[in-house]
């Protein structure tokens, strides 16, 4: 066992574990846990959020759903959604998910199941600290088409082409809007507040989207 503790966050890595036991744990822990598993190749990554972690993670699920209203786009947000592969034996736990161009196809869908449903649209890993698990190479195998990666300073947007992530200065989801400009508004809550932050953000999405039409 391998144990990585920081003031965001606090990871535990486990190996030599099997796909059953991972599904086992997965069922014995239930939905109602704080912590966040992935698994890959026998080796399992337990992952529990600290206050930096979760602030960061729920102020940018704030701010997709404003990038949403204001293009005018559904939504439907999966949060840290459990996503399980039994034909490769992968699974992750992100720490928000979202489903946007395919928001019709599960919204009213009360389970997920990726051997019929699609993966999430996006999602969104915290990463003060790097997980020793490839979460590129496992969202890849996993077909999520956009990942985002926030280490607490950058966000980093990959999409995904021929199976494999390539890193992008725009997001295709969100096209007339830099995205990687989200960090700025995250740290002006710290001095501003997240209320009027959001609405400062919401202001600059409005001008961004009026300049590109």
């Amino acid at each position: 066992m391998v144990a990585i503790t920081t003031s965001a966050e606090n990871r535990v890595l486990l190996q030599n574990i099997s796909w059953q036991t991972f599904k086992t744990m997965l069922a014995e822990t239930g939905s109602e846990r704080n912590s966040r598993f992935a698994y890959d190749n026998g080796i399992l990554e337990i992952m529990t959020p600290q206050m930096p972690h979760e602030n960061s993670n729920r102020l940018i699920e704030v701010f997709v759903g404003v990038l949403c209203e204001e293009l005018g786009w559904e939504i439907r947000r999966a949060g840290s959604l459990t996503l399980t592969r039994d034909d490769l034996q992968k699974g992750a736990e992100p720490d928000s998910s979202y489903y946007i161009q395919n928001e019709a196809l599960v919204r009213d869908q009360e389970n997920i199941d990726l051997a019929i449903d699609p993966p999430p649209d996006l999602v969104l890993e915290v990463e003060y600290s790097r997980s020793a698990i490839d979460k590129l190479r496992l969202y890849a195998a996993i077909a999520v088409p956009e990942f985002w990666r926030y280490n607490g300073n950058v966000l980093r947007v990959y999409t995904l082409a021929d199976g494999q992530y390539s890193e992008v200065e725009t997001s295709p989801t969100f096209a007339p809007v830099s995205v990687k400009e989200i960090p700025r508004f995250i740290q002006e809550t710290k001095k501003n507040g997240e209320i009027a932050t959001t609405r400062a953000f919401r202001a600059w999405v409005q001008q961004k989207i009026s300049v590109g039409k």
